[in-house]
């Protein structure tokens, strides 16, 4: 079983994930709910409490969100964000390889973000929540990204990489070292991500 938390402040919205989890993702078992940053520490503080995954709520009222994830370094659970932020915060997941759900919620997307979930691995989480957070609060200054490939997670700089292939729903990702990383995304999610840093399509 993968072991969740849900942290949302508006009850019905959060009673609808735990009823989809139930009904889609019956490998999901919630261990915890709150509605507030600060209840959401005191629930992670708890004894027993020991998620594999934390769906998170960005706006709270008690702050945003990654107050929370600031007072938890490192972050010791996989994170997937669900929020109705469709454009700026969905780039800020897609850098840096940080799941997310839409509200509404779809329950493929739901399915799919849940399937992404990956065995906890030593610093990565918040390796990856520290590119999210770069460029979701400063984007002009963004020079890093997470790649999810078919081996792990990668962690690179924007200015290394010289070229992406595509071959079927893979992308091919050269750098300039002429290590090649493969990874899990088709090349179009690349192009609408990387236009902005003179990367084009040919």
């Amino acid at each position: 079983m993968i072991k969740a938390v849900i942290v949302e402040d508006e009850v019905k919205g959060l009673n609808n994930l735990k009823n989809l989890l139930g009904k889609y993702c019956e490998e999901v078992e919630v261990i915890g709910e709150a509605t507030t940053n600060e209840e959401a520490l005191n629930l992670l503080a708890s004894p027993g409490i020991d998620p594999d995954v934390a769906f998170l709520d960005i706006s709270l009222p008690d702050g945003q969100v990654f107050q929370l994830l600031n007072q938890l370094q490192p972050v010791g659970f996989e994170v997937i964000f669900v929020t109705a932020y469709q454009d700026f915060a969905i780039k800020a997941c897609n850098y840096s390889s940080i799941g997310y759900v839409l509200k509404p919620i779809d329950p493929d997307e739901l399915k799919d973000a849940v399937a992404r979930i990956r065995p906890r691995r030593d610093g990565q989480i918040d390796r990856r929540l520290e590119i999210f957070n770069s460029y979701y609060n400063n984007p002009n200054a963004f020079t890093k990204m997470s790649i999810s490939a078919l081996d792990g997670i990668y962690f690179v700089n924007i200015r290394d990489i010289v070229r992406f292939e595509a071959e079927d729903n893979y992308t091919h990702i050269y750098l300039h070292s002429g290590e090649r990383i493969t990874a899990s995304k088709t090349i179009k999610a690349y192009e609408d991500l990387l236009t902005p840093f003179n990367f084009y399509r040919v």
